[in-house]
């Protein structure tokens, strides 16, 4: 019988049955988005994925349109704009939710 039902990446099961590290508290960082454990395992699951860690260089060390310099910004600018639309007042103003770890870590 043929199965009309597709698996989603994050549903997809290692021996052991657990899920990928990217989607668990192993793989994200207590300060933020994903540490390196999570982004491997992320690529691992996506092949093609560029996905890379956090630019946590200060904006005063990095130079002036240099690529991690786009990056970072090009970041903050999408991710203000999902907390701007995405999140309510309470995610918002918590200093704990994920999305203002990542924007302190990318320092936004």
């Amino acid at each position: 019988m043929r199965s009309y039902y597709k698996k989603s990446p994050c549903a997809s099961f290692k021996s052991g049955g657990s899920t990928a590290a990217w989607t668990r508290k192993e793989g994200k960082s207590e300060s933020g988005g994903l540490n390196q454990k999570g982004v491997d395992s992320y690529r691992r699951e996506n092949p093609g994925s560029k996905l890379k860690t956090a630019v946590t260089t200060k904006p005063s060390k990095l130079k002036k349109g240099s690529k991690a310099a786009k990056r970072r910004k090009s970041f903050c600018a999408r991710m203000k704009g999902m907390k701007k639309r995405n999140t309510s007042s309470k995610t918002a103003n918590d200093p704990n939710s994920r999305i203002n770890k990542s924007l302190r870590k990318w320092n936004c």
